[in-house]
């Protein structure tokens, strides 16, 4: 499966990312996010696969989406082959706002697995901590933040004060923020996109040590999907409070709401492709380019079995007889 589908998913991130950042900067959100969904769904048609959309986006912001449960690929329409069953987690625009006012870190996403490689999470928030590989082990969700900061600075040779840890800015992180600035660790508050930044946890040299905060459960599931292959670690649990919460719960099959996720209960699959296309300027990848004889994007593309890691710089050209290619 990843041999034969990873660049065609890559395809389709890319082509997610150039329709949403035509948007870029107009301050309509709902348009940017639609672009990316309408292109996801057109390429995702065209390629050789059985496909079930088991994470979609948009049920919180009432956003256009790849509806849980959507079947894509062209088994839908071509009959006679056997084509491979894919499980598919989206977010086909994740940063809609920072899309829509031009900011930093917008960046298209999708994992893919064999069936039943990714957990079916309800829309709800979930408790995360995101580390990379040197601090697998070293952290626990229900530890004091000073313990875990102290355990992450061991892992990595320095102090405390060494380590820059990302949080949503949010009211609900108040006490988070508080007790991070008490222990003598640095924060990096990010307006959207825990996802991103829990990518940038995994990959060394980003200069994020660790992600901490209560963020979306489907990007919990994206990123474990990235980190299965990044060999980094998120620990997670869902934010029940509410009795409709119960009822969500029991309808996805899950029975305990207090349960600690680990990377591997997130995204269990034996085979995970991952892939994720820059929008808007970013941490870990640079934004969509236009130019004037083409696009330029740049992309991540992760597999578990076939243990790659691929950043990709793609130049897409017009169609002119007469555009030259330049050298980077």
């Amino acid at each position: 499966m990843e041999i034969e589908l990873s660049l065609q998913f890559l395809r389709v991130v890319e082509r997610a990312a150039i329709a949403s950042a035509k948007t870029m900067g107009l301050g309509d959100g709902h348009k940017s996010d639609q672009a990316a969904v309408e292109s996801m769904r057109h390429v995702m048609d065209e390629m050789p696969m059985d496909g079930t959309i088991v994470i979609g986006e948009g049920e919180r912001d009432e956003a256009p989406m790849l509806f849980i449960g959507e079947r894509v690929g062209a088994a839908q329409h071509v009959r006679g082959y056997n084509f491979p069953t894919v499980d598919i987690a989206v977010d086909p625009l994740e940063g809609t706002n920072l899309c829509a006012t031009g900011a930093p870190g917008a960046i298209t996403v999708l994992a893919a697995s064999e069936k039943g490689g990714l957990l079916h999470a309800p829309d709800l928030y979930m408790e995360k901590i995101v580390v990379g590989p040197s601090c697998k082990g070293a952290v626990d969700l229900d530890a004091p933040v000073a313990d875990n900061l102290r355990s992450i600075a061991k892992r990595l040779d320095r102090d405390v004060e060494d380590l820059t840890v990302t949080v949503l800015d949010r009211t609900r992180h108040e006490k988070l923020i508080a007790d991070i600035r008490a222990a003598g660790a640095r924060i990096r508050l990010i307006s959207d996109g825990d996802l991103s930044a829990g990518i940038s946890a995994a990959v060394v040299g980003t200069g994020v040590h660790a992600v901490m905060g209560t963020g979306g459960a489907p990007e919990g599931v994206l990123t474990a999907a990235a980190l299965r292959c990044l060999n980094g670690e998120i620990l997670a649990r869902l934010v029940v409070s509410k009795p409709e919460h119960e009822e969500r719960l029991e309808k996805m099959g899950i029975k305990d709401g207090k349960r600690v996720y680990a990377t591997d209960d997130l995204a269990s699959g034996k085979k995970i492709i991952f892939a994720c296309t820059g929008v808007t300027e970013g941490n870990l990848l640079r934004g969509v380019r236009f130019f004037g004889e083409g696009i330029r994007t740049q992309s991540l593309i992760v597999t578990l079995d076939e243990r790659q890691v691929r950043f990709i710089d793609t130049v897409h050209l017009e169609k002119r007889p007469d555009v030259k290619v330049r050298f980077p």
